[in-house]
C-alpha cells in the first residue's frame, strides 16, 4: 500500500494537503516571528560593533548610521519578505479547510438527495 506522501498531488487527501500546508505555514511564520522579535537585538549588535570601530561615537548617531545602511535594509526587506511567505502561507491552509467544508457540504447534500430520490425522508 502507497504512503499518502507518495501518491500523486490530485490523489493525496485534503486532510494531507491540510498537515502540508499547515507545516509549510508554520516554519514560515516561525522564521518571519524570529526575525520580527531579533530586530532590536540585532539593531543593537550592529551599533556597538560600529561604536566599537568608531571610539567616542554618539550612540544615537550609530543608530542613525546603523537604520541608514544597506545592512539593515536588506534585514528589514528579509524580515518582511519572511512574513509575506508566512500570510501566503496562511491563506493555503484556509483554502484547504474551505476545501474540506465544500466536501463536507457536497456529501451531505449528496445524501439527502438520495434520501428524497428513493422516497426514505
Amino acid at each position: 500500500m502507497a504512503r499518502v506522501s507518495e501518491l500523486p498531488e490530485a490523489e493525496k487527501p485534503i486532510s494531507e494537503k491540510f498537515r502540508v500546508a499547515a507545516k509549510k505555514w508554520a516554519q514560515a511564520d516561525s522564521a518571519a516571528h524570529i526575525m520580527e522579535e531579533m530586530k532590536t537585538t540585532t539593531l543593537e549588535q550592529m551599533k556597538t560593533k560600529l561604536i566599537a570601530a568608531n571610539a567616542g561615537m554618539a550612540e544615537n548617531k550609530a543608530e542613525r548610521l546603523v537604520k541608514a545602511s544597506k545592512e539593515w535594509e536588506a534585514y528589514i526587506r528579509k524580515m518582511c519578505s519572511f512574513r509575506s511567505s508566512a500570510n501566503f502561507l496562511r491563506q493555503e491552509v484556509e483554502y484547504q479547510r474551505m476545501r474540506h467544508r465544500e466536501w463536507v457540504g457536497a456529501n451531505a447534500d449528496a445524501r439527502a438527495e438520495q434520501r428524497l430520490s428513493t422516497g426514505h425522508a
